[in-house]
Order: structure tokens, then sequence, then C-alpha cells
């Protein structure tokens, strides 16, 4: 075997050196063209892949806004008979509060009778304070009888038919009560207000008016029976 000469494997290694620089030359320059081949085909499959997508939406997002839309009506009507469920169940307990309240009052003064009235009419004039209530004669109510809530004077029966009842509230103009300041003690009167105020006048001057005294009917004039509560001294 013949042993090859100190040029000849110079020439092999420079060889082999050059096909190594080709061969890593080639890799950059075959990854170029690769990615200038599979860059467009990427950007492609984005596009495809977006417009699927936006067809899916299209046929399936429609039909969801519709449940969600029916879904959002079913919950509108349930929060409404919710709410007027609510309204009701107040007012009957406002009813039944107020019931209760009319019955105690009752029974703190057993010597008087008294008929359970619900207002169905008010004077359409801003000028006067009037309103009807729904007992009349039939049932035992008479001209110049009090009318009263559990929380005091309201007014005085000034008309009566058989079925029916006008009351001049104490805030109507005409409206003059004769009363009495219980720490006070001292007499003076409420007078109602076109601008549906009562005021209390016909005080002793040198009298000190307190804070919270409560006015009552005094029973002077025979308008109305002696200590029903109107309101208190502001």
């Amino acid at each position: 075997m013949k042993r090859l000469s100190q040029r000849t494997l110079q020439s092999i290694t420079i060889g082999l050196i050059i096909v190594g620089v080709l061969a890593l030359a080639l890799s950059g320059l075959l990854n170029q063209i690769v990615g200038k081949v599979i860059d467009p085909l990427v950007a492609v499959q984005g596009w495809f892949a977006s417009r699927t997508q936006a067809m899916v939406e299209f046929f399936t997002v429609p039909r969801d806004v519709a449940t969600l839309r029916q879904e959002n009506n079913s919950l509108k009507n349930q929060v409404s008979q919710l709410q007027s469920e609510l309204l009701a169940a107040r007012q009957q307990l406002t009813e039944t509060d107020i019931l209760y309240a009319l019955l105690d009052y009752a029974r703190a003064k057993p010597e008087n009778k008294y008929v359970a009235a619900s207002v169905i009419g008010r004077d359409p004039s801003p000028f006067v304070k009037y309103i009807i209530i729904n007992h009349g004669s039939d049932d035992g109510i008479v001209k110049g009888m009090p009318v009263v809530t559990q929380q005091g004077l309201v007014g005085q029966v000034v008309a009566v038919t058989a079925t029916a009842a006008r009351v001049q509230l104490i805030t109507d103009p005409g409206s003059i009560i004769n009363v009495r300041l219980e720490k006070a003690n001292t007499d003076g009167q409420v007078l109602g207000s076109v601008t549906g105020d009562v005021s209390l006048d016909m005080v002793n001057p040198g009298v000190n008016l307190i804070q919270g005294d409560l006015i009552l009917t005094s029973g002077l004039g025979g308008g109305y029976p002696s200590d029903i509560l109107i309101g208190q001294v502001l």
C-alpha cells in the first residue's frame, strides 16, 4: 500500500475544509430558501384560520344572542314579578301595621265608638282640603264627627249621604281647631292654610313653648272632643 505524500494530505485536508464551509453556507442558504417558502404558507394558513373562525362566529353567535335575549327577557319578567310581589307584601304589611295601630288607638279610648273607613275621593281644587270616605248615615256617621287615624286628628265630617261622607281636613284654609299644649298648660288654635300647612296661633305670648310638646284638642267651642292628638311643637 502506497503511503500518501505530504502534498496529497494537505490537498485532502483543504478539500474537506472547503466542503465543510460550503455545507455550512449552503445550510444557511437552505434555511433562507425554506423560510421564504414556508412563511407565505404560514400566512395563508393563518388567513384561512381567521376566516374560518369568523364564519363559525357568524353562524353561531346570532343564535347565542337570541338565546341570551330570551333568557334576559325571562329574567326581566321574573324580576318584575318579584318586585310586584314585594310591593304587595310591603303594602299588606303597612296595612296590617295601620290596623294594629288603629286597634291600639281604639283600645286606649274605649268610651268612643269607631267606624273604620277608607278614602274614596278628594276635592280636586288646590285651594280646599276635603276628602270623601266610604261610610255615611247608614253606618251611623253624622255631621260634626271627628275623623282620626292612628297618628291623630285628620279632620271633621261636614256633609253626609247614606253611603259616604265629606271630611274637612285640618289643613284646609277654613279649619280652626281649639287646642291646648300639654306641658305648657296653655290654650291656642291650630289653623289650616292654602299651602296645606298648619300653624299654632292665639297662644299667650308670655308662655314659653317647649319643643316636642304635644298639641291636643281642648274641647272648647264644641267643635271637637278633648284630648285628640293633633301634633307637636317643632
